[in-house]
């Protein structure tokens, strides 16, 4: 049976367990559409947080980041998993008690502002839409390597497949699904990493494994990995983070990002208590740390297996020949994900750090055959040139390199580690379809953020209060197919890999709704001028500052400034000014509210009840 085959029905036989549940868990009216009917089970909930959390930057991109950046990308596990912590003593019970739908509901309601909560949804759609290209590019990226069609055709299956079960279950169908999609997930991660933990290190628990001996040399693996990424050229792999400042604000970043997801957020609504509400934070983290405790194994293996197939004799002897690379090379240079490009016609395939040289020779290439400023590319290609002779003391021009010419998109390392590792058809078939009910689940919960915000928020509660439930409930479907529509187009055209695209959507979560948020609950001076200004504040700073180095709205070669440490504020990078638009959200808020008229004695009431988080009943449209 060929490894195609298995791929369909390791994919198909998932994908029908969802649409079996989704059909079965249909949402009837918009308390089942928007909360689940508000009586799901904390470890239910949190099983199916999990996987809403666990999306493809997790399972698809944080392992590839992990691999490509060592210890540096260890701030994805400190921020994504610190904000859960966030989340359960700061805002989830507290949130629960209100008893509303929407983020954007509270937001409206504590600061008595219409005005407050349409830019709350403003918000929340951009941080949602930001976050959903993520999660429709690691959706590309499975179906184009798995099924074997190109990476448009896989976001357009993979958009099918959400539209069917997330239009027709809403929260009620998306939540069942998300249980089902995060034992599919899991075993899909650690099954492979398991068998690979065993042949690099001969143990059988992968996080254990990255601190074991390396069977074949005898070294740890760590060690192992350091020499041989250093003999390349590399940074040491366990190399300390030169920028303290940009790590502390970008885990921070992360960390209150999580906090204010909508898409997370909104789970604790589906919950019968409020106590629930921290019983699913709780059981959500040890679902979490389950994968969180793998992953930093999955990369470190992944980038050491990359590194010993293109030298299977060791990196100081001749690399791999391009005409005998193995078959999921092969597979993978189809899609495009993975490009390779003979620099110096040697027929063999170099890949080391190689001062920027091979990019800037292609730049060049491509400027003397399509057009282009060849003055400005050739003296590129001598600057890159002057740098790339003098590493190693000349090593690589001495071997008559003339650049890296392997370049491998970080997105694909956890998805191709079984077929680089060898292991068995069955095991690739399982990641297949690990990978994309990681993309799928994630997207769900964030077209439903999305969806709601427009149906309930917008529609019902401001443009026409006087529909019916039935209506709100076809509005509501409705703009989740347009989201998905809309989500498709983005992920054809992302702005990075899944996980660095994720991370902006987590600095706009941030620096607007997080600090409303924590001022809307802890807060009784704070009043409607100031969430206003301070979620503008917020928001459009990080906005403006993200557009300026990754392009304005995203679109290609419209940025102000190279995307480069030398030209960002302070050494700040874009993924990491959400905490300082947060500072400056808080800042401004308070200014604001101080400078102006206190909130009325009910709103300042209501905040004193929220506080104490007892006596909750369900979420309700009140």
């Amino acid at each position: 049976m060929s490894q195609f085959v298995i791929n369909l029905i390791f994919v198909g036989l998932s994908f029908a367990l969802y649409f079996g549940i989704a059909i079965w868990a249909r949402a009837g009216s918009t308390s089942e559409f928007y909360v689940a009917g508000g009586g799901v089970h904390p470890v239910v909930n949190g099983m199916a947080t999990a996987a809403d959390w666990m999306s493809a930057a997790s399972f698809i991109s944080m392992a590839g980041l992990i691999a490509a950046s060592g210890y540096g990308a260890s701030t994805y596990l400190m921020g994504w998993t610190g904000g859960y912590v966030l989340l359960a003593m700061l805002l989830a019970p507290y949130l629960r008690k209100f008893g509303k739908f929407t983020v954007p509901d509270f937001i409206g309601d504590r600061f008595y502002s219409k005005t407050a909560a349409m830019i709350a949804v403003v918000c929340l759609i951009t941080a949602s839409t930001t976050y959903v290209i993520g999660q429709m590019t690691g959706a590309g990226v499975a179906f184009s390597r798995f099924l074997e069609v190109e990476s448009s055709t896989g976001l357009i299956i993979a958009a099918i497949v959400v539209f069917f079960y997330a239009v027709l279950g809403g929260m009620k169908g998306i939540t069942y699904t998300q249980v089902a999609q995060y034992v599919v997930l899991m075993i899909a991660y650690t099954i492979p990493a398991v068998f690979i933990s065993l042949e690099l290190t001969g143990n059988p628990i992968p996080g254990l494994g990255l601190f074991s001996n390396h069977v074949e040399s005898g070294v740890p693996i760590l060690t192992k990995l350091n020499q041989v990424v250093t003999d390349l050229g590399f940074a040491s792999y366990t190399a300390d983070v030169p920028n303290k400042l940009n790590m502390v604000l970008f885990t921070l970043t992360l960390m209150i990002g999580t906090a204010g997801l909508p898409h997370v957020i909104i789970r604790f609504f589906t919950v019968p208590k409020v106590a629930d509400a921290r019983w699913t934070a709780g059981w959500t983290l040890v679902f979490i740390s389950l994968l969180y405790f793998t992953a930093p194994a999955v990369g470190a293996m992944a980038r050491l297996n990359l590194i010993d197939t293109v030298y299977p004799q060791g990196v100081a002897e001749a690399p791999l020949e391009y005409d005998q690379r193995p078959d999921w090379m092969m597979t993978w240079e189809e899609t495009g994900l993975i490009k390779y490009n003979d620099l110096n016609n040697d027929g063999r395939i170099q890949l080391y750090s190689d001062s920027g040289l091979g990019a800037a020779q292609i730049a060049l290439n491509t400027a003397q055959t399509d057009g282009g400023d060849v003055a400005a590319a050739t003296a590129a290609v001598e600057t890159a040139r002057i740098a790339h002779d003098a590493e190693l003391d000349g090593r690589f021009a001495n071997a008559g390199w003339a650049g890296n010419e392997l370049d491998v998109n970080a997105d694909i390392l956890v998805l191709a580690n079984p077929e680089i590792a060898q292991l068995p058809p069955w095991v690739i078939g399982l990641i297949a379809a690990g990978g994309l009910a990681a993309a799928l689940s994630t997207a769900a919960g964030l077209l439903l953020a999305i969806s709601s915000a427009i149906s309930h928020d917008l529609i019902k509660r401001n443009l026409n209060p006087n529909i019916t439930d039935k209506q709100e409930l076809k509005y509501a479907r409705i703009t989740m197919g347009v989201a998905i529509v809309v989500a498709t187009y983005l992920g054809m055209n992302p702005p990075g890999f899944a996980a660095q695209v994720v991370a902006l959507a987590f600095g706009i979560a941030a620096s607007s709704l997080f600090p409303v948020l924590m001022m809307g609950i802890f807060s009784k001076r704070i009043n409607n001028l100031g969430a206003i200004a301070g979620m503008l504040t917020g928001l459009i700073v990080v906005l403006v500052y993200i557009f300026m180095f990754k392009g304005w709205f995203f679109i290609s070669g419209t940025a102000n400034f190279p995307d480069t440490e030398e030209y960002w504020l302070f050494g700040i990078s874009p993924l990491s000014f959400g905490a300082v638009g947060a500072l400056l959200n808080f800042i401004v808020a308070f200014a604001v509210s101080y400078a102006t008229a206190p909130p009325p004695a009910h709103i300042q009431e209501l905040v004193e009840s929220v506080r104490s988080p007892r006596g909750a009943g369900g979420a309700v449209d009140h």
